[in-house]
């Protein structure tokens, strides 16, 4: 209740709120008034308690197993459109996506993968866990590189972006890309529309791309390669650059 009447605010994160994981895990959240995301968060409380699934109709949030798997495909389907039709944004590249998860296991999700690295399109994903997809191989997702970060923080948040030729969107998800998540369980996925949020996403995700310490790459064979900084190159990692950022904001 406010002076200009009622206000929905939503909490939507990539985690739950446990004490214990709270120390260990790195996860990401959006606490929000926008009226659509209250609306659209409220109208999901309401399928948890009725336990009817019916034909709900989400604006904004993308509901798990309701409409989830449907829009990611679309999303990557998008993407490999766009590299065929050589449709550039800003930045010259038709087709780019960048997904961070735990795991990838969905064998629909990887298939659309492999069929958007068919058309071109350039796909890093940062897999901390278990991934079924294997990048490199030679016509078939060769344009795909795969990475997890293993450090002293479990990384636990889901971040997606998908370039769609210069107008980008991100979104942050309770779901990895596993056919539990996406058909057996509840799950949210969220847009991320502010532009300053956007670019703290982009930032994580390029600090993550660049660490040469904690970082690990899956080859196309199914082993996996520890990544160290070439000879002069400075060491990146993630995570201390995170608390270090972390640090400096305290201080200010």
């Amino acid at each position: 209740q406010e002076a200009d009447g009622l206000r929905t605010y939503v909490h939507l994160a990539t985690g739950n709120y446990h004490t214990d994981t709270a120390e260990l895990y790195t996860d990401l959240g959006l606490f929000s008034c926008d009226p659509v995301l209250g609306s659209d968060t409220a109208q999901l409380f309401n399928l948890l308690t009725s336990g009817h699934i019916g034909d709900q109709q989400f604006e904004k949030l993308v509901v798990a197993p309701v409409s989830m798997r449907k829009r990611v495909l679309e999303l990557i389907a998008r993407e490999a459109d766009h590299q065929r039709r050589g449709s550039a944004g800003a930045n010259g590249q038709p087709g780019r996506i960048i997904a961070k998860m735990n795991s990838l296991e969905d064998p629909e999700i990887v298939r659309a993968l492999y069929d958007a690295s068919r058309a071109g399109v350039e796909i890093d994903l940062i897999v901390r866990g278990v991934c079924r997809l294997r990048p490199g191989v030679p016509g078939m997702s060769e344009s795909i590189r795969v990475r997890s970060i293993v450090g002293r923080f479990l990384e636990h948040a889901r971040i997606f972006c998908f370039a769609n030729a210069g107008a980008p969107e991100y979104f942050i998800a309770s779901a990895d890309w596993m056919s539990r998540n996406l058909d057996y369980r509840v799950e949210t996925m969220v847009p991320v529309e502010s532009p300053d949020l956007r670019a703290e996403l982009q930032s994580i995700l390029d600090v993550q791309l660049a660490d040469n310490r904690k970082s690990w790459v899956l080859k196309s064979d199914g082993s996996w390669s520890k990544q160290r900084p070439e000879a002069g190159e400075p060491e990146r990692s993630s995570q201390a650059i995170f608390m270090e950022n972390a640090s400096l904001r305290r201080r200010r």
